[in-house]
């Protein structure tokens, strides 16, 4: 590896403080994706905040991702002993979308997780108004919880990377 392509990663000269403040700001960015998907949930037509919410949330992910400088490419990028703490760091917080491409056979499985939660949704649509503003609150606290999960899995996996010194020349 070279020192340019070291040096090419995001967090390459920052401290626990940045990475708690990119936490921070990737947080924000998850509630207002999570608003986004809220208000299409609130729309009474079934099936269309499911293909909203997996398009929103495989940005979402690759947004964060890209943040915390943990994309393929970007792990790619760091020395071998880095690029291990880094699969090993994912694997051990449990961030199963860390470091990968998202693609809709990974996001489905997640998603269902969370079955009885948007089975409740869909369903709430068939009740007008009243079932609309449960679908957009259901949609907003799964989306939230999902989003905010992978923001704690890339901070721990930065965080870690960061104080092991990885993309300083």
């Amino acid at each position: 590896m070279t020192t340019q392509q070291q040096q090419s990663w995001p967090l390459a000269l920052a401290t626990p403080d940045k990475v708690a403040q990119l936490r921070q700001q990737c947080r924000q960015l998850v509630k207002r994706r999570a608003l986004l998907s809220a208000s299409v949930a609130a729309i009474p037509v079934p099936g269309l905040d499911v293909v909203s919410d997996l398009h929103l949330f495989t940005r979402l992910i690759d947004d964060i991702n890209q943040a915390f400088g943990l994309t393929p490419a970007q792990i790619e990028g760091l020395q071998p002993e880095y690029r291990m703490l880094a699969y090993e760091a994912a694997v051990g917080v449990g961030g199963m979308l860390v470091g990968k491409l998202i693609t809709r056979e990974l996001l489905v499985p997640l998603l269902q997780r969370s079955g009885v939660k948007l089975v409740a949704r869909q369903a709430g649509k068939l009740v007008p108004l009243a079932g609309q503003l449960a679908s957009a609150g259901i949609g907003f606290a799964v989306f939230r919880h999902i989003g905010n999960q992978h923001v704690e899995a890339c901070a721990a996996v930065a965080q870690q990377l960061v104080t092991a010194g990885a993309g300083r020349p």
